[in-house]
């Protein structure tokens, strides 16, 4: 299920260094228009990226092309003979040498094996956060399958729709404060094929809600703010802050939400949220001050990722006692 992670994940680390070495510059490259191979055009476009500190150069240069020439990559590497026309590769190349990230200027990620759309109202979709989903399939494992989800920040609507595919008989709701991440999230449903099974609201956190759900999945904002600018380029320089900034310390919205999940989850209801490297304990705390028991799960590279609540009255309970879903 896990996607490529070009741009790294939310706190902007990244797999290795990538050496850098002299290539053509931007300039240079939208300099030469007269037609080439295909195999020509991503040879000196993974030399531009790879001088730009891109650290999987000929894998995006490859997939820009293919952008560009509106070809799967699987036909562009048949042909790789063929004349391109640069003109719209070179515009590609450029932006992502500039350390635009690769899912706005392709418009689209994979997350969970779905493809959703992404805009700059949105966080892009990360591997990381598909821990959250391996999570509720988990923990899913020993209750009813969940009739209702609710994406509290839903963004693209990524967590909710993955959700929503998983369980078939699941109805969702996604909540975002910006009116563009609601829409977008909308469209993303409609093209999966769950538009029927999904809404989504412009609102601040669960402000309008008076139901209760019986899987919560929530991604909230956790960078401490004094760390926002030390973030990678593709992140500060280009997705929301409001989908980073987590306060002074990256847990003011978890002190918005946690206090919330009480009043929203059923009896056997479960909630999944994503946590910043090294804030599990921290948040852990403050579940538990609002009645929950907690648990964490870690990404594949044993960080710990997710938390898994529930109401502590319900983890007590002896396995197969606990209250039905309905």
């Amino acid at each position: 299920m896990r996607s490529f992670e070009d741009e790294g994940d939310r706190e902007g680390r990244k797999g290795s260094v990538p050496t850098r070495s002299p290539s053509p510059s931007p300039s240079a490259l939208c300099a030469s228009t007269s037609p080439a191979s295909r195999a020509r055009w991503i040879d000196t476009g993974s030399a531009l990226l790879r001088a730009s500190g891109i650290e999987h150069p000929r894998l995006e240069a490859r997939l820009l092309l293919a952008h560009a020439l509106n070809l799967p990559v699987a036909a562009l590497l048949r042909d790789p003979d063929l004349p391109a026309d640069p003109t719209p590769y070179v515009s590609l190349i450029t932006r992502r040498a500039a350390h635009e990230p690769l899912a706005y200027i392709l418009g689209h990620r994979e997350f969970w094996s779905l493809r959703f759309a992404v805009s700059r109202a949105t966080l892009i979709p990360r591997p990381e956060s598909e821990t959250l989903i391996e999570a509720a399939l988990t923990a899913c494992v020993r209750r009813a399958p969940p009739r209702t989800v609710l994406d509290l920040g839903t963004g693209t609507g990524c967590l909710l729709l993955a959700a929503l595919h998983e369980f078939p008989a699941s109805f969702g709701i996604g909540v975002d404060r910006s009116p563009a991440a609601a829409a977008l999230a909308a469209a993303n449903a409609n093209s999966l094929g769950l538009g029927d099974r999904a809404a989504f609201l412009c609102a601040d956190w669960a402000a309008p809600l008076a139901a209760r759900f019986d899987l919560i999945l929530c991604n909230p904002p956790y960078i401490p703010t004094c760390e926002i600018g030390g973030l990678m380029p593709e992140v500060v320089g280009h997705e929301p802050a409001s989908a980073l900034d987590g306060g002074a310390d990256g847990l003011s919205a978890y002190r918005r939400v946690l206090p919330l999940l009480p009043q929203l989850l059923r009896p056997d209801g479960v909630a999944v949220l994503e946590l910043g490297i090294g804030e599990g304990p921290r948040v852990a705390a403050l579940a538990r001050e609002s009645g929950l028991s907690a648990i964490t799960r870690p990404d594949l590279a044993g960080i710990p990722r997710a938390l898994v609540l529930e109401s502590a009255t319900e983890a007590k309970k002896p396995f197969g006692t606990k209250a039905s879903a309905g």
